[in-house]
């Protein structure tokens, strides 16, 4: 009977401990969530492709501006109360250094079927569409040119940024004009206004800085219907918690509700024509 009374004793015991270990593997789970590694390394990595007014820096200081680095930095500051760090990238790496953990969070990525194969993305901060800008006296476009048809000519060429949405959208929707595939925001720029490209197709806000900064001379086709009309939103690993990924949106979600966003987006734009 004491024998019995031993091994009765041995098998509640050992159910107590597994059930304790059991207990304990949600809090486990959660310990090693995305925002508790951030956490307890002290500091938030926001990758970083250039594309004003969503994420601009500063080429002497290496110092980043723009909404979306703003709403990064105030997310890693203000809600995780970490430190934050821009981990410089390109558009053509944005999500491959996001997967490989070279950062926690990639800024201004357009939410596509293609990258939601690949990544997890954050509620949106803004919409996206491509818009399309020339200069007026350039004879190859129509005047009152305002949509692709009327600019998808042969001889016509087109630049954009390699590796981007806009870069997808134009490439799907272009037959007969010439692409030219550049590395970055300001070497586009510098095709159309040196003519050796006709139009630039950028982002929608990008291009809004462009006209309103030349406005003597640069005019934007909006395409109607929109071009690739897109939400812009953060980008984050595959594997992020349901839960972390909650946290970002409610901040997300109260910053474009209190009007900050509009708010930031108007003084990225400011910036950018007060520093040329």
């Amino acid at each position: 009977m004491a024998r019995l009374f031993r091994i009765t004793r041995h098998i509640v015991v050992s159910l107590a401990a597994v059930g304790c270990v059991i207990a304990s593997a949600p809090s486990h789970a959660q310990d090693n969530g995305t925002w508790q590694s951030v956490k307890k390394a002290g500091v938030l990595r926001c990758g970083a492709a250039v594309a004003p007014p969503y994420v601009m820096r500063d080429p002497k200081t290496g110092a980043y501006s723009g909404f979306f680095s703003d709403l990064c930095r105030d997310f890693g500051q203000n809600v995780l109360k970490v430190k934050v760090e821009f981990v410089d990238t390109t558009w053509d790496n944005i999500v491959a250094g996001l997967q490989s953990d070279k950062w926690d969070l990639s800024m201004a990525l357009n939410d596509t079927p293609e990258r939601e194969k690949a990544i997890s993305f954050s509620a949106p901060a803004t919409d996206y569409n491509v818009s399309l800008v020339y200069n007026k006296n350039n004879p190859k476009i129509p005047k009152g040119a305002h949509n692709l048809t009327d600019i998808d000519k042969p001889g016509v060429t087109i630049a954009v940024m390699s590796g981007t949405s806009q870069d997808k959208a134009i490439s799907a929707a272009i037959k007969q004009a010439q692409i030219m595939r550049l590395p970055g925001n300001d070497e586009t720029r510098l095709a159309l206004m040196s003519k050796r490209a006709d139009l630039l197709a950028d982002a929608n806000i990008t291009n809004m800085l462009l006209t309103e900064e030349h406005p003597e001379w640069a005019v934007a086709i909006q395409p109607n219907p929109p071009l690739a009309q897109q939400e812009v939103s953060f980008g984050l690993r595959k594997e992020t918690p349901k839960a972390d990924i909650a946290v970002l949106n409610d901040f997300l979600h109260s910053q474009v509700k209190s009007g900050a966003v509009n708010r930031l987006i108007k003084t990225s734009v400011q910036a950018m024509l007060v520093s040329k």
